[in-house]
């Protein structure tokens, strides 16, 4: 794989070691939440949520003008009192529609407990990518899951499109290294 392909978002499985070891997590087209309430208690931390800028690449992917203002939501997901996942979902402003409200009241709730219990949601096609300190989203994952003290250098993140009706949400889940020790 060349270097600029290491650093695109892809839909094909990656062939690299380090891959490996987090396949079964980002090809999981399943619900993320029910997985992780599998392996114990779960629970979500709400870390940001309003209007924000979204990453370049996420603007481009959404067609939404870059620097322009989106629906933004963070959250840590954890696993046995651990943040395990880096949550960072965005919805652009428009169209309006049931998704914003949805959305905003949220709060402490996940956002896979809602799409997996609507059959009127469609996820689109999984990405991934390892994310390294020159993507926006890295050092939010870093803090999120705590893992300052130690920092990885890199992380393996995967993205998807959810749509309802007119309006669709890019979520992307950043994982911490030690769901790739399972």
């Amino acid at each position: 794989m060349s270097c600029k392909n290491r650093r695109a978002w892809q839909s094909k499985q990656i062939h690299s070691a380090e891959y490996r070891h987090f396949a079964s997590w980002l090809c999981d087209r399943r619900s993320l939440t029910a997985r992780l309430q599998a392996r114990g208690s779960f629970a979500v931390r709400s870390l940001r949520q309003g209007l924000a800028t979204p990453t370049f690449d996420e603007a481009v992917f959404l067609g939404i003008k870059p620097g322009r203002l989106a629906w933004v939501r963070e959250v840590a997901l954890l696993c046995n009192g651990k943040p395990v996942v880096f949550a960072h979902t965005v919805l652009p402003w428009r169209p309006r529609g049931p998704l914003t409200g949805w959305l905003a009241r949220l709060g402490n709730r996940s956002l896979g407990a809602l799409v997996f219990a609507d059959a009127g949601f469609k996820r689109g096609e999984l990405h991934s990518r390892r994310l390294d300190q020159r993507h926006e989203l890295f050092h939010a994952a870093i803090d999120a899951m705590q893992l300052s003290d130690d920092a990885p250098k890199t992380l393996w993140a995967r993205r998807s499109r959810f749509s309802y009706g007119a309006q669709s949400a890019l979520v992307t889940e950043v994982f911490s290294p030690t769901l790739g020790e399972n």
